[in-house]
């Protein structure tokens, strides 16, 4: 791991990590002018009346809002790997890990991957463990929601670099939660992670990620410097 700006960091006060469980179903399906994100209104409704069907803790529709700054696109283009551009998202969480397999088995869980693979011109599914925690993120209020397409070859370093940049949130935006989910072996390597977090608001991160330079200096620096790709998306939970 190569640290950029060391004086500049702050140590994240993380959580330890939960047994929690992880299906992630996310669609390209709509259209992006520039970074904002324009999803269809029909589909998001249709999933999410669909999750009521889920036998799970919880079930959540997301519809994205706007792409913020991130790093990566030249690393991405040489591996040959797509950017992240799905605009609608199912994130589906269970007790835990061992519950995914039959989860993803059941009727309910087909029939919302079949809707969304018939309406999106691209798909990706993963399920996922709990790899990095600093709180839970609370889906009962209509907050901003994140996540963040991490890619990276050495998906050890990404692990390091995401909790060593964490703490840049958490003092400059008071990021208050985030859930850290990296795909179980054999699932879709796309991604080495996946941060899903929230903000109460766009005046709590946003002008921080414009106007902050120790955003660039430190945590996208911190990025490219280990081959780090950061693909985040703000979304509004349906």
């Amino acid at each position: 791991m190569e640290l950029i700006n060391d004086h500049l960091a702050v140590k994240a006060r993380v959580l330890p990590t939960t047994d929690d469980g992880f299906l992630v179903l996310a669609g390209e399906v709509g259209a992006w002018r520039g970074h904002l994100a324009s999803p269809p209104a029909r589909l998001p409704a249709q999933l999410k009346a669909l999750t009521a069907n889920v036998e799970a803790r919880e079930a959540n529709v997301f519809r994205a809002v706007l792409r913020t700054p991130g790093e990566g696109d030249e690393l991405l283009a040489a591996r040959g790997i797509r950017p992240a551009r799905y605009d609608v998202v199912v994130l589906i969480r269970t007790e835990s890990v061992d519950s995914l397999r039959a989860l993803r088995e059941s009727a309910a869980y087909k029939e919302l991957a079949e809707t969304m693979s018939a309406a999106a011109r691209r798909t990706h599914q993963f399920a996922a463990g709990n790899a990095g925690r600093l709180g839970d993120v609370d889906h009962g209020q209509d907050h901003c929601f994140l996540f963040n397409y991490f890619y990276a070859d050495d998906r050890e370093t990404l692990l390091k670099v995401w909790e060593y940049t964490a703490g840049w949130f958490q003092a400059k935006t008071a990021l208050p939660n985030s859930a850290l989910m990296r795909p179980l072996e054999g699932e879709p390597a796309d991604y080495g992670l996946v941060n899903h977090a929230s903000w109460p608001n766009w005046r709590a991160f946003l002008p921080s990620l414009i106007f902050r330079p120790t955003f660039r200096r430190f945590v996208l620096a911190n990025f490219k410097a280990n081959g780090i790709a950061a693909q985040p998306i703000i979304y509004r939970r349906v």
